[in-house]
């Protein structure tokens, strides 16, 4: 399992690391705002059309084929802005890294779920979670101190070779091809179907809003940052800060979770990171953004491993693929439209109402999270 958590640093870190080149390189060229969300939008629409796609093929075939798949188009994507530097390129790599993004991250998540027994899963969601974690420290501070000692392109050749590690692994560590899947019946559920079941629709939602707020703070933090007259590297480290907290909480969240339950940890976490969002605007030094940023880090930090739990916990039996896929589907429906608004929001009236649209999110997806039954109690009885 920790080598699918190396895998995990890799890929992730580059596509992480890769979205902050990416806002700096445009500010660089001189894209507004506007222009610089919908960048990020085009990191959302290839995992909001292939998501269930993505999802279908992870759960008959096998994760092995995809996650290769997505770490050679990944790097092949990070190449693009390094050999053409022209602000076209930077829409081109967003689309592509979108796309290499959602076959292996679907597929990943597929495989933490099957391997071992099911009371094992919340320890390996936890454990791979802590990959997302290691990359976003790495990612950022990487882009960071390549952006100030070397440049932009040169940040994204650094993404670009990585990602061959991630290659290497996949294709000599054969144990990953050789794990089963659980298989589905003739009548299981179709993609829409699923979305019918109350509970596991519930989760679906609150992993969109809390997925929005995540990007949207890795994206407008950086701009923010910026404009109050930070460094890439201080940027950077602010970044990291964030990252070293969503790393320390993962290690007490199997604990957390056993003592607390799934649906009350994120439910706080989610209203504690609300109320954090709303002092953002305050803050104009970077030790305070920092203290900020580490604050952000433990609660979102709780949110991310234990939606993965929730939604694989309710998936019908073989369909954990195709609900991995359409929980990527909708939160890229929300990755897609609400950077290009909030960067409307952000070109007319500054940052401030930025962060209070993240705080409204965060709070919505605590609320969403709190009325989400444990997955072996029985519905309410119909009145």
């Amino acid at each position: 399992m920790y080598l699918i958590v190396f895998l995990n640093v890799i890929i992730h870190g580059c596509v992480i690391g890769s979205r902050v080149v990416m806002a700096l390189f445009a500010i660089e060229l001189g894209e507004n705002p506007f222009s610089i969300g919908v960048m990020v939008a085009l990191y959302s629409v290839s995992p909001l059309l292939l998501g269930v796609y993505s999802g279908r093929v992870s759960d008959r075939y096998g994760v092995r084929t995809p996650m290769m798949f997505g770490a050679i188009l990944c790097g092949l994507g990070l190449l693009v802005p390094y050999l053409w530097r022209h602000v076209a390129a930077l829409y081109i790599s967003a689309a592509m890294i979108g796309t290499a993004f959602v076959f292996y991250n679907v597929s990943v998540q597929n495989l933490a779920g099957a391997w071992g027994p099911r009371e094992e899963r919340a320890k390996n969601f936890s454990t791979l979670s802590l990959g997302y974690s290691i990359s976003s420290l790495v990612g950022p501070l990487v882009a960071g101190y390549a952006i100030e000692y070397l440049s932009h392109a040169a940040a994204y050749l650094i993404f670009s070779v990585s990602t061959l590690a991630a290659v290497a692994v996949l294709l000599f560590y054969r144990r990953i091809g050789q794990i089963e899947l659980p298989k589905s019946s003739d009548e299981a559920p179709s993609a829409f179907a699923l979305l019918r079941l109350p509970e596991l629709r519930k989760v679906l939602i609150t992993s969109a809003l809390l997925v929005t707020g995540w990007d949207l703070y890795m994206f407008y933090l950086p701009l923010y940052a910026h404009g109050i007259g930070l460094s890439a590297s201080t940027i950077g480290i602010v970044l990291g800060v964030f990252a070293v907290a969503t790393l320390i909480v993962r290690f007490g969240l199997p604990y957390l979770v056993k003592r607390y339950t799934a649906r009350r940890v994120l439910a706080v976490s989610m209203f504690c990171g609300a109320v954090t969002f709303v002092l953002f605007p305050f803050v104009e030094h970077a030790w305070l953004l920092g203290v900020l940023s580490f604050v952000i880090g433990l609660a979102l930090g709780c949110g991310q491993p234990v939606i993965l739990l929730m939604s694989y916990n309710r998936s019908p039996e073989g369909r954990a693929g195709v609900v991995t896929g359409i929980r990527f589907a909708l939160n890229h429906l929300t990755h897609a439209t609400v950077p290009v608004v909030a960067g409307a929001l952000g070109s007319a009236f500054g940052m401030a109402p930025v962060f209070l649209m993240i705080a409204a999110v965060l709070a919505v997806s605590g609320y969403l999270a709190g009325t989400v039954r444990r997955s072996n109690e029985p519905p309410p009885p119909q009145t």
